[in-house]
């Protein structure tokens, strides 16, 4: 085994081209190859040492390379993975893992099967914010988690859509793009979400998804949660433009979850723990601490951990199956949107359920295939 491990890259667009370059300088690992058809991003990737393949199957047939990073559009993604899987190659993917739970399910119950790993791009997870949050949670500081409202909203220029037309296409709205983000930070905090219900507003721009939805999520524990997606709403909470984890997002002092509990509350990713002086009680003045963390970056933190599965050191921290189940979340969401009723979220693939690590309480064409 290496000591050092060869990525493969499929896709080498925005989100591709981020990978690379938080790969850039890391001792433990590097990308050697990409699959990219589009003649612009082959003559970047070549000019960055990339050997460039036109087909994921001409890369699998390179015995060099150890796992593959898939930063293609998510309709893609799936088709692409269980390549990988059946290959025995052990892949991160971009999230979403699917465009729905029913493809991804077989494909998740096949790396399992083969124990092959299969890893998702919920990034966030690997932020020293969100660890540090964890553990604040964990240690019982807010006590049992009764509310939680988590906010994600931004606007999205025009441009941004003309550059990637694919963006504009069903599964590809802030739902399922920007949301399941903080789904999937929502089960890592609080448990398991089994029902939802939800409001959707379509698109103003013509496009085939939605530019606004709130929702309301219950957990397992009884806690309950809030929270509102939009790409068309000009704001200063959202993830981006709070946590400084990406440069390009000017970042703002404001938080963008708020975690209520029986003790005290969280906000996030400001990390102020808020608790009454003395007894719980709400005519008892407020102390508020503010937790420090060590402002890695996130995306180079999941390589690094990329490189650990695939040596052996550590078992998936966002697998294929928690993938889902954020994707199975997001499509509750946009059910009870459609249908005006509450909607009960599966959690068990052939029986077995997901073990999220959370706080216990009471078909298309290859194209130009940059993401």
């Amino acid at each position: 085994m290496r000591d050092t491990s060869r990525l493969g890259l499929l896709g080498f667009g925005l989100v591709g081209r981020r990978h690379v370059a938080a790969a850039q300088g890391l001792e433990a690992l590097s990308f050697t190859a990409v699959v990219e058809t589009d003649p612009v991003g082959r003559t970047d990737a070549t000019r960055l040492g990339l050997q460039c393949y036109d087909t994921l199957e001409a890369m699998l047939e390179d015995t060099s390379i150890d796992g593959i990073v898939i930063a293609t559009p998510t309709l893609l993604h799936i088709e692409q993975a269980r390549l990988c899987v059946e290959a025995g190659r052990p892949v991160l993917v971009e999230k979403p893992i699917g465009v729905t739970s029913k493809e991804a399910e077989a494909t998740v119950a096949l790396a399992e099967a083969k124990c092959v790993p299969l890893l998702v791009g919920h990034h966030r997870r690997h932020n020293s914010i969100v660890r540090e949050a964890k553990s604040i949670l964990a240690s019982g500081a807010v006590g049992n988690i009764r509310s939680v409202n988590a906010q994600c909203l931004f606007y999205k220029p025009d441009a941004y859509f003309a550059k990637a037309p694919w963006r504009t296409k069903f599964g590809a709205g802030p739902v399922s793009v920007n949301l399941i983000h903080d789904i999937d930070l929502l089960r890592h905090f609080c448990g398991e979400i089994d029902q939802v219900q939800a409001m959707t507003v379509p698109s103003s721009r013509g496009f085939e998804n939605e530019e606004l939805a709130s929702a309301l999520l219950r957990f397992t524990s009884g806690a309950l949660a809030t929270v509102t997606v939009s790409d068309s709403a000009v704001s200063p909470w959202s993830w981006e433009s709070t946590s400084a984890e990406n440069p390009v997002y000017d970042p703002t002092d404001q938080s963008c979850y708020t975690i209520s509990g029986s003790k005290g509350a969280l906000s996030v990713p400001d990390l102020r723990l808020w608790r009454h002086e003395g007894e719980v009680d709400w005519w008892n003045p407020f102390t508020v601490e503010k937790k420090p963390h060590d402002g890695a970056d996130s995306l180079v933190n999941q390589l690094l951990h990329f490189h650990r599965v695939l040596t052996e050191q550590e078992p998936p921290l966002v697998s294929g199956r928690e993938g889902l189940q954020a994707l199975r979340v997001i499509e509750a969401i946009q059910c009870a949107a459609q249908t005006g009723e509450r909607v009960i979220v599966e959690t068990s693939i052939n029986g077995t359920a997901p073990d999220t690590g959370a706080i216990s309480q009471p078909t298309a064409s290859l194209g130009q295939i940059g993401r």
